[in-house]
């Protein structure tokens, strides 16, 4: 049996997504085995992460300055916005490499059955940041569930009307997938988002 200490650390790293009871048990004996530099080396770069993290008020990514780096680069696109529902989704994105733009997180997505409402989210920031003025496009990356493409419908109607064209991101089929094994929404959207054959 480990110590009280030992259990408490594991327990905390078990709530990590992604990381179970058995796999934070292995994370803790890792870190053990390499206390000299990397268990402490783990602290400090905790501490530094919570006594500096905050919340870009522009856009709402989270990051160690305000504005954040991607808000600050002045090589981004400041003319297209793309609306994402969660950190996550803005990290994976930027990370592909494929969007020059700027970002605007809601913090969640519309449901009823969760109460989440759309004062809820930061989609009046959102209004207000294109209702400024400047912005070309509004790229709306919602995901591919009834609650993501609810709250994109629902944004793309407040954006009617201003001078801004308002795209979603292609949902359908996955490159290298096959048929047999893809569900029947994905099916009808790829159906529905047809193209001719160039």
């Amino acid at each position: 049996m480990a110590s009280q200490e030992i259990e408490t650390l594991a327990q905390v790293l078990a709530r990590l997504p992604g990381l179970g009871p058995r796999s934070a048990r292995r994370a803790v004996l890792w870190l053990i085995k390499r206390r000299d530099t990397s268990l402490g080396q783990l602290r400090d770069a905790l501490e530094v992460l919570q006594d500096r993290l905050v919340e870009c008020t522009t856009c709402g990514n989270v990051d160690t300055s305000d504005p954040c780096a991607i808000c600050a680069d002045p090589r981004r696109d400041a003319r297209s916005i793309c609306v994402v529902e969660d950190v996550a989704d803005l990290w994976a994105l930027d990370r592909a490499r494929l969007f020059t733009g700027r970002y605007h997180v809601l913090g969640g997505r519309l449901s009823a059955l969760d109460g989440v409402r759309p004062e809820d989210l930061s989609i009046a920031p959102l209004i207000e940041r294109v209702g400024a003025g400047g912005i070309d496009e509004v790229v709306l990356a919602m995901n591919a569930t009834l609650e993501g493409q609810t709250t994109a419908h629902y944004i793309a109607e407040r954006l009617e009307g201003m001078p801004v064209r308002v795209t979603q991101l292609a949902h359908g089929l996955p490159v290298g997938g096959e048929l047999d094994y893809l569900d029947e929404g994905t099916l009808a959207q790829a159906l529905r988002a047809r193209r001719p054959v160039s």
